[in-house]
Formats: structure tokens, sequence, C-alpha cells
């Protein structure tokens, strides 16, 4: 029985795990370095154990602080989020050696699915499709171009140990092949401390479409149908929603199917993503198993009902599921929008720095998983992802309209935020079509500006104006006996000669 759980991550994750911790009763225990002390998290929690300076390393990568930090507290289960150590076999190794419960897979699956073509190895043996493509060795350019050639231009160069887009280059032919090994082999070696690549035959314009899978330690593994993240920029993921328009029911089985014998090949057991390409013609192919909860996984709790945390902390307890497959029922359609802190006028470059203001969209169908508040600064030193804004419909076109008046009513004031890049792509045609595919911005947003400040100011006084007028009219008596409102220090009179035309 878990009693207690440290959090071994920050931001919105960790207050996203912390709400269903209070909600389970369970105590919460928040870790933080220098820079997080006054952070959402660490005020949420019941307790908060600093660990060290900004710097991962001495902080939220530390293994023993965070052993050290759940002696001290008594904290008898530990959750890691997404990111930092969260698919790394050490610090379930660590827990089970201090006799604290992780909330993950276990070690021995982290340790498989870590290495991209050990688990393609696996999914080959046990029936799952793959792209066609090559093992991992420290190729040299002839022998590479020579297997690119075998397989057939474009071919996708991929880091053996890598994630996130690191690593990874598509070559168009063998007159670039030399030069884009050097970068993968170069930016993996950076990034995972190993260059080993590999090629897989490039899929063109595919859907990138993933299955939420939940596994006991009983033997039951079921999944909760797909998600569609087909909408990426760099390789990330900055649009999610369930379930995907070019899914039926047929293929969700199918997909539904291999994804289950994916995971228990693996022995896998908790939350888990199995992520899958699919091509214009809907075939499927294995991509990777992400051995942990992912970002995206409210829009699966919102059309399946299931709280995907507190199932965690079930499994890693040692209860059963409680669920069977024909027990999962889904409804309506979710959309997800990731909020960082980030300027698109400006190549997208982290925008850390002091939130001045701060204020949450509400309305039906609307969930928020934020990490911040007004007054806070956010760091330089993390990701930079502040919250998810996430949108429940019947059906996907009412989802996408309340997402983006949503959007629209988003403040967060002091740093720059792709709020109305997100919304510009939630209005695309192609969007409102379902006609998605990885490539999406670079086909239809390679060209896309930031509004110009003009445009901006213009939106700031009418909201400005807007806002003023119930705050005088209440003080007052009557708007319209106030000068001030529209007066000389009105914002409609000192933005200059704009016009209210876009």
């Amino acid at each position: 029985m878990i009693r207690k759980v440290l959090i071994a991550n920050r931001g919105e994750i960790a207050v996203r795990i912390i709400r269903t911790c209070r909600e389970l009763g369970l105590g919460t225990v928040a870790v933080y370095s220098d820079v997080d002390a006054r952070a959402l998290h660490v005020l949420e929690a019941d307790e908060a154990v600093h660990l060290g300076a900004a710097a991962p390393a001495e902080s939220y990568l530390n293994v023993a602080k965070l052993m050290d930090a759940c002696r001290a507290t008594g904290a008898d289960a530990l959750h890691p989020g997404y990111g930092f150590l969260s698919e790394r076999p050490l610090i379930a190794e660590a827990c089970s050696e201090n006799g604290v419960t992780f909330i993950g897979p276990p070690p021995h699956a982290m340790q498989l699915l870590g290495s991209k073509t050990e688990s393609r190895k696996l999914m080959m043996e046990h029936g799952v499709p793959v792209t066609p493509g090559t093992p991992a060795e420290d190729w040299t350019v002839p022998r590479l171009a020579a297997a690119a050639g075998k397989l057939g231009y474009p071919v996708l160069l991929k880091a053996a140990a890598g994630g996130g887009g690191k690593g990874m280059r598509v070559v168009f032919g063998p007159e670039t092949i030399e030069a884009d090994h050097a970068a993968a082999v170069r930016e993996a070696t950076s990034a995972f401390g190993d260059g080993t690549v590999y090629l897989e035959k490039m899929v063109m314009s595919p859907r990138h479409v993933e299955v939420q899978i939940l596994a006991d330690q009983h033997g039951r593994c079921i999944h909760l149908g797909e998600r569609e993240c087909s909408i990426q920029r760099r390789h990330q993921k900055i649009i999610e929603e369930s379930p995907s328009v070019v899914v039926d029911e047929d293929l969700r089985n199918r997909m539904g199917e291999v994804a289950v014998r994916a995971a228990q090949a693996a022995g896998y057991t908790n939350a888990g993503t199995v992520e899958f390409l699919v091509d214009a013609d809907r075939n499927f192919y294995f991509l990777e198993i992400n051995a942990r909860l992912q970002v995206e996984h409210p829009v699966t709790e919102a059309v399946t009902g299931i709280d995907l945390v507190k199932k965690q902390i079930e499994v890693a307890a040692g209860e059963p599921l409680g669920l069977t497959q024909s027990d999962v029922v889904r409804r309506g359609h979710a959309i997800e929008v990731r909020i960082y802190a980030e300027d698109p006028a400006h190549d997208f470059r982290p925008s850390p720095g002091k939130i001045l203001a701060y204020e949450e969209p509400q309305g039906p169908g609307i969930r928020v998983d934020s990490g911040v508040y007004a007054g806070y600064t956010v760091p330089f030193e993390y990701d930079p992802i502040l919250a998810k804004l996430i949108a429940f419909g019947d059906d996907r076109e009412t989802a996408r309209r309340r997402l983006v008046k949503a959007l629209d009513r988003f403040t967060v004031l002091g740093i720059a935020t792709p709020t109305a890049y997100l919304r510009d792509i939630l209005n695309h045609p192609a969007f409102v079509a379902g006609e998605l595919a990885t490539d999406f911005l670079t086909k239809h947003f390679a060209a896309w500006k930031q509004p110009t400040a003009h445009e901006l100011e213009a939106v700031v006084a009418a909201a400005l104006a807007a806002r003023s007028r119930p705050a005088r009219a209440a003080a007052t008596g009557s708007a319209a006996a106030d000068p001030n409102v529209l007066g000389p220090d009105s914002p409609w009179n000192r933005l200059g000669a704009w016009t209210l035309n876009s």
C-alpha cells in the first residue's frame, strides 16, 4: 500500500500528479532546484525538499539525492513524470534497492525499450510490423550509402539511443549522405553520449498515431485507443487529439492488438505508449514504445474517463487493473495544445522571464494542466512548457472550436508564447478537414508570421477598454458619465493611428 509519493519532476506534470495523489488521500513530496524554490509544484505539495543547483545533474537527475529525499520524508513511492529520469532504468533500480515503489515499468523493460534497434528486433520477432531498416552499427559512409540504396531514398538516419528528434536526419540522396551521417552522429553523441545510428526507410507524409496501453503485474494488458500526434515542429509534438480521424474501428482494434502484443513482448507493466507511423494506405508501422506517461495523456483521459495517473499508482501498488478491454468505452473528441515559453517571432527561441499576468480560460469541456502563475519567473534551464490546454466536445469540430476560443482567452503577459501560432493551425482548412501528416507545418506554415505589434496593440486596446468600462461604471454608477473611460488617458487615444481591420 502506497502512503506518500515523491514526484521526481517539476512544472505542470508534477502539479498534475500531485492533484491525483491528493484525490487518493496520498501524501506528496515535491523536489526542487535553486531556481524552482517558488515553483507551483513546490507550493502545491505537502512537503518539499531542496535538491541543489539548477543544473539537472545537481538536482532532478541526481538519483542519490532523490533517494535521500525519500528517506528524509518517508516517501514510500516515487513518480518520475516524463522527461528527466522517467525512462532511465537506474531510477527504477535505485527505488527497488531502497525499498521505494517505482510508479512506472520495471527496469528490464525500460532497458530493452531504451534501445530503438533492440526494441525493433524484439518487435519483429513477435510479428509486430516495423518499417524496413538496418541494424545499428558504426557505419562507414560507403556501407551506409549501399544500405540506403537498397532501401531506396529517401531514408531516415536515427540515433539508436535517441529520442525527441535528436540525432535524426532525412537523407534524400547519396550526394548528402556523408554530411547527414556526420551531423547525426555528432548530435547523437552530444545528446546521448552514444553516436550509434541506423537507417529506416522514410515513410513519406505519414501520420503519427500512438496507442495508450495499461498493463498490471498480474498479466493483464489493455489498450485505451489511439491519439493522433501528427502536428509536429522539429519532430516535437505540439497538438494532439483523440480519436484520430483516419482510424476506424477495425484499424483501431488491429493497432490496439498489436500494441498490447508489443507491450507483452517487452514484459511491460504500468502505463505506456506504443507509437506507430501510418501511411497513405493506412498501413501502420511500429516506431517505439515510450516507457512513461506521455505529455498528451489528458486527451485519452477525456475520451475514456480514466485517470491514467491513478491507474499508474494502483498498478505500481500491485493492484489488478480492474478493467477488461470491453470495459473501455470512448466517447467524444479531445484536442490538446502545448503552451510553451517560446517566441514564434524569433524562430521559437525560449522566452524565459517573469510572468506579469496569467489567466487561464474556463468553460464547458476546457481543461488546463499548468505549472505557473502570475509573478512566477520561468527559468531558462529547463524545458519551456508552461501548460497544456485541452478541449473536449461531442465531436471533433466542437472540440476544435472550443479550443480556439480558449486560446483567445488564455492570457500570458511578460513572456512570449505561441498561442497565435496554435490558433492559426487549428483554423487552417487542412486541419479542419483532418488532413494531417508529420510534414503539415512544413507544407502549410513555413512562411507563417507572428502578428505585428501594430495588430497586437489593437487587440490589447480593445481588451483594456472592455475591461475598464465595467469597473468604472461600478465606481461611478454610469460608464457614460465617466470621461476617463474613453477620455485622453484611454488606450484608444494613446496608441496612435492604427485601424481595427485585422
